[in-house]
């Protein structure tokens, strides 16, 4: 019987930067972060690679440096996804429940969950994630696990992540690569959601918007499960890029800018604020109104959320954000930003910080962080899972977080 993990890496590929936590499981069946590494990469666009060995040398300087901190040496990693490729659909499966007694057991859900999975996708796509939001017995809806009921038909409504196969494969070689085995490919605001939502947030109706470099993705949460996801080709480096064309100026000046003096919501900038603008091939700085920076990065930030909004404007899932929207990522921390989604989503909307996690607290207190956070989290609660299995414990459909059919086949 297999040992369970003591320790559990979290690899966050982003498209500026390569993120490693190192966490270790505590007495107390909690996790604490005893390592983390942070390296620049210049091998990934928009959540997809397409530089190989940049990506190879950002992972391995990443996880050094976070095995240095921790004193353990990494092997096995959960690694997040969230290129533009991904896509999710609702799915349904239905079976009718074989015994004659009537009782549904553990095969008549692995069943029912097959039939959800077996939806018509292209050659080119894979499944990431098969989540159940809920089983309906003999009509009966709302069930979240119906081990031992009774009934003659047994069916499942799932949300199915998908991501394309070959971009999969990419990611899996380049951190092999680096002398990683994955674990998981789990999708990043899936996982952000661990460490971020509560659980009164995931009930009501909340709204998890991941900002990233190149893509930002977004997960709705209803009635506990995810509902709808989705991501956008578009990040914070749209912001920086905006603004480096409009001022003609270096894209590392307007990085710079945007996260010291960047605003995008007029109202909240004065008329006399002043910034000091250098320009492109080393020429005097120029002196350009704040107002101007927000007039570049305002109507950027309200494409976003309102792309956000027509996504679930599409799925029918506008109006129900009671639980508010939670923002995440580097890109979640510019100013005025959650105002802005305030008045866009008309909810209430708040930074999203890692919770829920012991150790290294205070330094990865940041949406920055929320990604990797998530996945130590998410790892957790794969284990417990485990656990259950192993000790013969009952059986938890919502104890199984992700992808479920390779924990099903163990469960039977």
């Amino acid at each position: 019987m297999a040992k369970p993990e003591k320790y559990f890496v979290a690899v966050d590929l982003g498209s500026s930067k390569v993120g490693v936590l190192i966490g270790q499981r505590d007495e107390r069946d909690g996790i604490e972060v005893v390592g983390m590494g942070c390296a620049p990469n210049r091998g990934t666009r928009k959540g997809n690679i397409v530089n190989v060995d940049a990506t190879v040398e950002a992972l391995k300087q990443a996880t050094e440096e976070a095995e240095v901190m921790a004193g353990v040496e990494v092997s096995r990693a959960w690694v997040g996804v969230a290129g533009s490729d991904i896509r999710s659909v609702n799915s349904r499966g239905m079976v009718y429940v074989a015994r004659k007694d009537r009782e549904i057991t553990r095969q008549d859900i692995q069943r029912v969950l097959d039939a959800a999975q077996s939806a018509a996708l292209p050659s080119d796509r894979e499944i990431l994630h098969a989540i159940p939001q809920e089983f309906v017995v003999d009509e009966q809806g709302g069930i979240a696990d119906p081990l031992g009921m009774l009934g003659s038909r047994l069916e499942v409504a799932v949300h199915l992540v998908t991501g394309h196969s070959t971009r999969n494969k990419t990611l899996l070689t380049c951190v092999n690569r680096a002398g990683i085995e994955v674990v998981e490919l789990v999708f990043e605001p899936l996982a952000a959601a661990e460490a971020l939502l509560t659980p009164d947030e995931r009930e009501l109706g909340s709204l998890l918007v991941d900002i990233g470099s190149g893509t930002t993705g977004h997960a709705l949460f209803i009635d506990g499960e995810i509902h709808h996801s989705a991501v956008l080709p578009i990040g914070a480096s749209h912001f920086t890029n905006d603004l480096a064309q409009v001022l003609r100026t270096p894209f590392a000046e307007a990085e710079k800018i945007k996260m010291k003096r960047g605003c995008c919501l007029a109202s909240l900038v004065g008329d006399d604020e002043g910034i000091s603008v250098p320009t492109v091939g080393g020429g005097g700085a120029r002196v350009v109104p704040r107002q101007e920076l927000c007039e570049i990065l305002q109507p950027r930030a309200e494409e976003l959320f309102q792309l956000i909004r027509e996504e679930l404007v599409r799925s029918g899932c506008d109006g129900v954000l009671r639980g508010g929207v939670v923002l995440s990522g580097g890109g979640a921390q510019l100013d005025g930003l959650l105002e802005l989604a305030e008045q866009i989503f008309d909810a209430s909307v708040r930074y999203g910080l890692p919770r829920g996690l012991g150790g290294l607290t205070d330094v990865i207190n940041s949406p920055t962080w929320s990604t990797s956070a998530g996945l130590l989290r998410y790892a957790l609660a794969r284990e417990q899972a485990l656990d259950r299995v192993r000790s013969r414990a009952p059986f938890s459909v919502r104890g199984v977080v992700g992808s479920l059919r390779g924990m099903f086949q163990d469960l039977l």
